[in-house]
């Protein structure tokens, strides 16, 4: 089995861990369609001939444009904003001030990767009005992805980069694709909930929404889906015409580490009839 590749970004809910697990799960086809791309450790780690990489948070798929395009210029770019001087409190709000303010693609890009890398815990949290608060990580040196970044950037010629909503996505889905949808999980307890990744959310009912239009796509469309989520009575019932196997998996975005307890990961897969498996 070929090395796996790290995404260049840290991203909470990241599928780094499971891409044995999901690739083994995607049926073959030409395209893969990926309406919550995140971090894209799953495009990093298999062999399609085209993907469809989306995702409704802006500045993340700003930043993989401006990496597909121009990749020396921007790493070149990005590398400066990584020295000592710049892991500094004061010094990252000053730029997430700059960062918030700026309606300039390419400067939005370069401090979008230098938070994800300096901000805490790897998270990408935005306020009601669609300001960027993540406070500073405090890390000792924070890691600058050069061998990532160029590994993403030449991958990336095989990708389109769209953002949308997650229905919009599914309007669109050519011939002969698999769909592996990544959505912002159903919450394990009240005071555990977490979407707000981007300005909007995602509830309850697009859950549901979701599962729908991957048992349409599946079964009327002929291209299959799979979906990851927490495994809970709620997502084992929305997903019902799917079908299912659990993994544990460890969570990640405990602050914790010595706390992070295996959970529940479920996979639903919506599967056409024409679907091939790689043995």
């Amino acid at each position: 089995m070929n090395k796996k590749t790290r995404a260049f970004l840290k991203w909470a809910g990241g599928k780094y861990s499971l891409v044995e697990e999901l690739s083994k799960r995607l049926p073959t086809a030409d395209t893969l369609v990926e309406p919550f791309v995140g971090a894209g450790s799953v495009f990093l780690n298999t062999q399609f001939k085209h993907y469809i990489l989306n995702d409704i948070n802006a500045d993340l798929i700003n930043l993989y444009n401006e990496l597909k395009d121009n990749p020396d210029e921007f790493i070149a770019d990005a590398r400066k904003l990584f020295v000592e001087v710049n892991n500094d409190a004061d010094v990252y709000y000053a730029y997430r001030k700059q960062f918030n303010e700026s309606s300039d693609a390419y400067e939005r890009a370069i401090l979008f990767l230098y938070m994800n890398r300096h901000g805490y815990n790897g998270l990408c949290r935005y306020n009601k009005k669609g300001i960027f608060n993540v406070p500073f990580g405090k890390y000792k040196r924070p890691y600058f992805p050069e061998n990532e970044l160029y590994f993403f950037a030449e991958k990336s010629q095989q990708a389109t980069f769209t953002c949308l909503n997650y229905e919009e996505v599914f309007q669109a889905i050519p011939e002969n694709a698999v769909v592996y949808c990544d959505p912002p999980y159903v919450p394990l307890s009240k005071t555990a909930s977490f979407t707000s990744y981007a300005k909007g959310g995602f509830d309850l009912d697009d859950q549901a929404n979701l599962a729908n239009l991957a048992e349409s796509q599946a079964f009327n469309q002929g291209n299959s889906v799979l979906i990851s989520n927490h495994d809970t009575l709620w997502t084992r019932k929305i997903y019902a015409q799917a079908s299912l196997d659990v993994i544990q998996v460890k969570r990640t975005i405990s602050p914790k580490g010595n706390k992070r307890n295996k959970v529940g990961e479920l996979m639903a897969l919506y599967k056409s009839a024409n679907a091939d498996f790689e043995i």
